[in-house]
């Protein structure tokens, strides 16, 4: 099925008979109505659904209220606001709404990671600002994320999953991730796709389960990551949403891969030193 394979179907809009009929839909939009991301289709060609879906919810706030979901026969529309970011999905897989909505929550917190909460002065300063740029080359990210709602428990149960090991092999893995964070590293993460083998913390920093999730989709689909190693801003969204740490990542083989966040910005050398 297309929604396994994760593809995008650019050349679809909302004047499409097979987008219409597509189980479940995600969109992000401005307050201005512009599109940032689509599901299915292209953005562009789907500017004008996406000023309907703002004028939805501008005419509810504007009359004092919030609006949360709509029911329009077996679909169910539900909408997140977040500042000047509204996020809808539009859904006939009968799913609740808590769980919907907390997919549109992850949703939000994907773009976050990728560009931090400051991206909101960007609004205030100019309310017709563009953010669908900010975000060139993410698709494979968000569909990533999307797919792993049908299948991640970490998704709605907000928890991570460790991978099977001995104790012994888990605590040797510890100990030397710890020697790494005891050099001024805010966090230290092995793991093996999305299992985590060992996670250890500066003193008194914890690391939420849906940052480790957004953190892990976000390495795990984009290509770059594998190639060489890394060191790229990110944004942990439950840890700090305004600002920017910095992640060394090194993948050892197709799937175990260990990253090392701190706040410092020219760290590259000695987190690489550090591995």
């Amino acid at each position: 099925e297309d929604w396994a394979r994760g593809k995008k179907h650019a050349d679809e809009d909302d004047g499409s008979a097979s987008w219409r009929k597509r189980k479940k839909h995600f969109f992000i939009l401005s307050n201005s109505g512009k599109p940032i991301y689509s599901r299915y289709g292209d953005e562009h060609r789907l500017a004008g659904f996406s000023a309907t879906l703002q004028a939805i919810v501008s005419f509810v706030e504007n009359s004092g209220d919030h609006i949360k979901f709509v029911r329009a026969g077996k679909h169910q529309i539900v909408f997140l606001v977040k500042g000047p970011i509204y996020l809808v999905c539009i859904s006939c897989t009968e799913e609740t709404f808590e769980g919907l909505r907390g997919q549109l929550e992850l949703m939000y917190g994907q773009m976050l990671l990728i560009l931090t909460k400051s991206v909101n002065r960007c609004f205030e300063k100019n309310p017709k600002f563009d953010m669908a740029p900010l975000l060139g080359g993410t698709d494979a990210v968000f569909l990533s994320l999307i797919r792993a709602f049908s299948w991640n428990p970490a998704t709605f149960l907000h928890a991570y999953t460790c991978l099977p090991l001995a104790q012994a092999t888990r605590q040797a893995a510890s100990a030397v991730l710890q020697d790494i964070a005891d050099s001024g590293v805010l966090f230290a993460l092995l793991m093996c796709d999305h299992k985590v083998i060992s996670l250890v913390g500066a003193q008194k920093a914890t690391l939420h389960p849906d940052d480790i999730l957004l953190l892990a989709n976000f390495i795990l689909s984009s290509e770059s990551f594998r190639t060489s190693e890394s060191f790229s801003p990110i944004c942990l969204p439950r840890y700090n949403p305004m600002a920017f740490l910095y992640a060394y990542v090194h993948f050892f083989d197709e799937n175990t891969y260990l990253t090392l966040l701190t706040p410092r910005s020219d760290a590259f050398f000695d987190l690489k030193d550090s591995r």
